[in-house]
């Protein structure tokens, strides 16, 4: 073997094999194309796409890592979402979640989702 050689085993390879999962339809409502990235938590994702954000608490997207799904402006897609695995705990991104996903917390994930306009209808919705 040389140094930074790589051998592969037999069999193909299971990503995320037995994580729960669910599929949501997401809507592109922009003028813009919008990429989501594998581990950005899709509950904070733009504001613009929209879907059952709740069914998203403390998911992402179910692709290997470092990869992209993109929608085109008026696209529709239907994705497979798993949970963040380990502490869960998320901080950042849009500041909705910031601490645990834990199921508790959903509500207050909601309150803030609709007070920044990620919510149909939510206050602060852009036309962009």
């Amino acid at each position: 073997m040389r140094p930074g050689e790589v051998r592969f085993g037999q069999g193909a390879i299971t990503l995320h094999a037995g994580l729960p999962g669910v599929e949501l339809a997401v809507t592109n409502t922009s003028r813009h194309t919008i990429f989501v990235s594998s581990h950005f938590p899709f509950f904070e994702v733009n504001r613009r796409l929209v879907f059952d954000r709740a069914r998203a608490w403390g998911m992402h997207l179910d692709i290997p890592a470092g990869d992209t799904v993109r929608w085109l402006p008026g696209e529709t897609k239907t994705v497979r979402l798993i949970p963040f695995t380990g502490r869960r705990v998320i901080r950042g991104f849009n500041g909705l979640t910031d601490g645990p996903a834990s199921p508790e917390r959903l509500p207050g994930g909601l309150r803030r989702a609709a007070e920044a306009g990620f919510l149909p209808g939510g206050r602060g919705a852009g036309a962009g």
